[in-house]
């Protein structure tokens, strides 16, 4: 059995746990020559699941009559609302799917980060192994070490939308809302993941409504179904994407204050409103407003506003 091969029968495996919980009966698995299968059945209605293995990664497909109820069922469960939008469920959405995450939003110096993160069946294994998880759990030498390596793996795409300090400063003058440039960042992510590769789902972590992301999803955005999930990271995905996120605001930081030869911290504590005073004394109060994020109440008291 190879590697793909042994991918498909564990997504199958997990569908089979999924539905006997469901209390639908489930056969053994039966290997064919391109595909693993399970018939399913319930109340005398019979369907079959496939999940494939092939040279462009696993596919899952449901056979039978689209009109039985059974179909329905099974369909919705796999591909539809409750695999993705229950929150009690740790079930990865079936794959290949998107998730988006962002890091930055709570600091006042550095940039606003949105990272998103295609993973075929293939990829969510190989990062599961790597040890991928929700990046707050993770210290800065770990996100470093693991960013490292989801960059190299081949079935995963990736995608940043860096916005500077300077630049966030012009859309929150413009949208007025973090919400908003959220949204709008989470779908340019989308977009361009989008254009490099096919996903049915995204799903990010929920920080408003689902519309703030959608009406800025553009044509092809427009055609995916989108998820926001309280404490999203545990899908593997949301979870890569956290990752890469901070690994980009660790980096600005990072470059910023060998720049400056002065630490610059994150956060808004009293010690970022104090290391934010020296800075504006020994560079000037326009070299630190490019550097932060003017409407913090820390502003304030920095630029005496």
């Amino acid at each position: 059995m190879n590697s793909k091969e042994e991918t498909a029968l564990s997504i199958l495996s997990r569908y089979i746990r999924i539905l006997t919980q469901e209390n639908f009966k489930v056969s053994e698995p039966i290997k064919n020559e391109y595909s693993y299968q399970v018939f399913i059945s319930k109340r005398n209605e019979k369907i079959s699941l496939l999940v494939f293995f092939g040279k462009k990664g696993n596919k899952i497909v449901i056979q039978g009559n689209k009109d039985l109820k059974i179909y329905r069922e099974v369909n919705d469960l796999i591909f539809g609302e409750r695999l993705i939008r229950e929150d009690k469920l740790d079930v990865e959405p079936a794959y290949p799917y998107i998730g988006t995450d962002e890091s930055g939003k709570g600091d006042f110096f550095g940039p606003l980060v949105i990272a998103g993160v295609y993973v075929t069946p293939t990829a969510g294994i190989e990062l599961k192994q790597l040890g991928i998880r929700d990046s707050k759990e993770l210290s800065d030498p770990q996100i470093k070490f693991l960013a490292s390596h989801l960059v190299k793996f081949d079935e995963v795409v990736y995608d940043l939308v860096i916005i500077s300090p300077e630049k966030y400063n012009q859309l929150y003058e413009k949208m007025g809302n973090l919400n908003l440039i959220m949204g709008w960042a989470h779908a340019k992510v989308i977009e361009n993941l989008l254009n490099k590769c096919k996903a049915e789902y995204a799903i990010s972590d929920k920080f408003g409504s689902e519309k703030i992301i959608f009406d800025s999803l553009q044509q092809k955005g427009r055609q995916i179904n989108l998820n926001q999930v309280t404490k999203a990271e545990k899908f593997i995905a949301v979870a890569a994407a956290s990752v890469l996120a901070r690994d980009a605001v660790i980096n600005w930081f990072k470059i910023h204050s060998k720049k400056f030869n002065f630490e610059i911290p994150k956060g808004a504590s009293n010690e970022v409103e104090l290391s934010a005073a020296k800075l504006r004394a020994k560079f000037g109060e326009e070299i630190v407003k490019k550097l932060v994020k003017l409407h913090f109440k820390t502003s304030r008291k920095v630029f005496n506003q």
